[in-house]
């Protein structure tokens, strides 16, 4: 499931990204956040934080610095590595 998800991402900053005008209001951007998201936290949680940033990404919201979390622990982090 991890390596979809990132596929599908690499997939999108490669074929469709880089047609579409630059219109992040965050840094990292949004397809960078994902793939820093699900290869820190692993595919679930990853997701479920791609989604949330995304769904941030509209007008109203100021954007700005929005890095990815870190792991709560250090087993999260092993655990999720590992997948």
């Amino acid at each position: 499931m991890k390596k979809m998800l990132l596929l599908f991402i690499k997939g999108y900053r490669t074929f469709i990204s880089p047609f579409t005008p630059p219109s992040c209001r965050f840094f990292p951007s949004c397809s960078q956040y994902g793939m820093e998201a699900v290869q820190t936290h692993g595919a679930w949680k990853g997701l479920w934080l791609t989604v949330k940033r995304i769904s941030k990404c509209h007008p109203f919201h100021p954007g700005g610095f929005d890095p990815v979390p870190p792991p709560k622990n250090r087993k999260e982090h092993d655990i999720k590595g590992s997948e």
